[in-house]
């Protein structure tokens, strides 16, 4: 492929993302459809994070933005330009054959369907790339065609492989949660320790890449966990949200079981892998980020785990925390189990009983509990 050839490659990438979006921006609330139109106007017009945007100008971009939208909404998702394939074109999801053509150019491609089917693209520099256990693990830096939505790690090939981490899209995570805490502090928080600890409430561009390095290495550990859970389990995940669909009586609630789904997906894979990994580490600086992220539903499920973290931070060695770990993995496991194996009866009782929330919102089959008064430790 030509620097050309490849050029075009990332116009027609941009082309399916702003078809994608204009399928897909509506689903979004209005308060985060507005943080990330904010932020995705800082990307496209190259603006460093940190950088004040001009209120007016983001206004009118998102007005062109949106206009575009409306006339692409019913088109189609172009196949990508391609010498070699049949015809030169390959289909837009067909990830290994893109990024085999990419790779003299040291670029990466990205795609594929997050939440409720909504398809995700990129094409960005390749930051570097390596193998964890079983897994290659692909760093996307500099991207240069996006979609609205970016998730920061997704671990490809259903399941399989590859690792893909997202370096900008963990960036903009990052600055946008420091500049909510400059807004609005909340002292004594994972968040503010994590800020402290890299340097970012002071000198945020400088503590970024240390950062970065760390947070990569934990969503490293994740996906492992989600690799191993997928060896496990493999395609029941997909059947479980299907039924959970299925079985809710509105739009809103089948989101709502996928978002459970998913959660319960989340909490194996770092109770089991992520999270004693950080553990054995013994870096204070990942620990704070992953508490930082540690919210919705994976926090309403198990809130006793940030009785652990505040006893780590006080000086017990992670013992209260490793024994919280520990009831945690077994718990969610033994939903998991109910939800996934054994006969369809036993299967459709499990979740009935997922989708009946409580009065807090989360059902009272996903919450793990713990003894208000932690055990007392063995010397």
């Amino acid at each position: 492929m030509s620097a050309a050839g490849a050029a075009g490659l990332v116009t027609c990438v941009q082309h399916n993302c702003h078809v994608a979006d204009a399928r897909h921006a509506a689903e979004m609330t209005l308060c985060t459809y507005l943080l990330q139109m904010r932020e995705y106007f800082r990307w496209e017009q190259g603006i460093a994070l940190g950088a004040p945007l001009a209120r007016e100008a983001v206004g009118a971009w998102m007005a062109e933005r949106e206009a575009l939208w409306e006339r692409l909404a019913q088109e189609d998702y172009r196949p990508l330009p391609l010498p070699g394939a049949a015809g030169g074109l390959a289909d837009p999801f067909d990830v290994e054959a893109v990024n085999a053509a990419l790779a003299p150019w040291s670029l990466l491609y990205g795609a594929g369907l997050v939440a409720r089917g909504r398809p995700v693209f990129f094409v960005a520099d390749l930051h570097s790339h390596g193998r964890r256990e079983e897994l290659a693990v692909l760093q996307a830096g500099r991207e240069r065609a996006r979609t609205l939505l970016a998730p920061p790690a997704a671990l490809g090939g259903g399941g399989s492989g590859p690792i893909v981490l997202r370096r900008e899209s963990m960036a903009r995570w990052c600055w946008e949660r420091a500049e909510a805490d400059a807004m609005h502090p909340r002292p004594g928080g994972a968040l503010q320790a994590m800020l402290a600890h890299y340097g970012l409430e002071s000198e945020f561009l400088a503590g970024l890449p240390r950062w970065l390095d760390d947070q990569c290495e934990t969503a490293v550990w994740h996906e492992i966990g989600e690799h191993r859970l997928s060896r496990r389990w493999g395609e029941r995940w997909s059947e479980l949200r299907a039924a959970a669909g299925q079985a809710s009586a509105s739009t809103a609630q089948a989101a709502r079981a996928e978002m459970l789904v998913r959660a319960l997906r989340d909490q194996l894979a770092d109770l089991g892998l992520t999270l004693p990994a950080l553990l054995d580490r013994g870096e204070p600086g990942p620990l704070h980020a992953w508490f930082a992220g540690y919210e919705g539903l994976r926090q309403a499920s198990f809130p006793a785990l940030l009785a652990g973290y505040q006893a780590w931070r006080g000086g017990d060695g992670g013992a209260l925390l490793r024994a919280q770990q520990a009831c945690g993995r077994r718990h969610f496991e033994a939903l998991a189990v109910s939800l996934l194996e054994g006969a369809e009866a036993d299967r459709a009782a499990a979740r009935d009983r997922l989708l009946r929330p409580d009065s807090a919102g989360v059902p009272p089959s996903m919450v793990c509990a713990w003894p208000e008064k932690a055990p007392e430790r063995r010397t």
